[in-house]
C-alpha cells in the first residue's frame, strides 16, 4: 500500500494544485464580474444581467474546490481539544473515523449531485442559457475531489505517515 500511495500521490498533488489555483481564478474571476456590475449599475445604468448568476456559479467551483484543497491540506475547521488530550491510539481512531465520515460525505455529495444534475439538466438558465444541471458540476468535481483527498488521508493515518503536512510544503516551495 505504501508503494501504491507514493505512486498516486503526484497524481493527486497535481489535482490538489490544479484545484488550488482555478479557485484562486474564480475568486478573482468573480471579483471582476462583480466590479463589472457596479460599473454598469452606476456609472453606465444598464446593470448587465448575466454577471449575478455567473458570479454565483464562480463562486460554488471556488467554494468546493477550496474545501477540497482544506481537506487534503488538512486546514479544515476542527475542534483538536479533546483530541490533544486522548492517547495516540485514540487519536488514530479519531483521525480515521473523522476521514471515513468525510469521504463518505464526499461520496455522497458527489452521487446526489449527479442525480440533481440528471433532474434539472433539461431546465434553462434564463440569463445564460445553460442547463440547469450545469450549476450541480462544481458539487459533483467538488464531492469526487473531496472524497479522494480524504481517502488519501485515511490511508496515510491508517499506515502511521502523516505525510500530507510535508507533502503540501514540499509541493508548495
Amino acid at each position: 500500500m505504501r508503494h501504491f500511495m507514493s505512486s498516486v500521490r503526484p497524481i493527486l498533488a497535481a489535482l490538489n494544485r490544479t484545484a488550488l489555483y482555478l479557485a484562486g481564478l474564480g475568486i478573482v474571476a468573480m471579483t471582476l464580474i462583480i466590479g463589472w456590475q457596479v460599473f454598469g449599475r452606476y456609472v453606465l445604468n444598464d446593470t448587465p444581467s448575466w454577471s449575478e448568476p455567473l458570479s454565483l456559479h464562480l463562486m460554488s467551483w471556488f467554494i468546493l474546490l477550496g474545501a477540497a484543497v482544506g481537506v487534503r491540506e488538512s486546514v479544515h475547521l476542527g475542534l483538536d481539544l479533546v483530541h490533544h488530550m486522548v492517547s495516540p491510539a485514540v487519536q488514530k481512531l479519531m483521525d480515521q473515523i473523522s476521514l471515513g465520515l468525510i469521504t463518505l460525505f464526499g461520496i455522497a455529495m458527489a452521487y446526489y449531485a449527479v442525480l440533481l444534475a440528471a433532474g434539472t439538466w433539461s431546465a434553462r438558465i434564463p440569463v445564460l442559457g445553460w442547463p440547469g444541471g450545469v450549476d450541480f458540476i462544481p458539487m459533483i468535481v467538488g464531492g469526487v475531489l473531496i472524497s479522494l483527498f480524504a481517502a488519501e488521508r485515511f490511508v496515510d493515518v491508517s499506515l502511521g505517515q502523516e505525510v500530507t503536512d510535508v507533502v503540501v510544503l514540499t509541493e508548495i516551495a
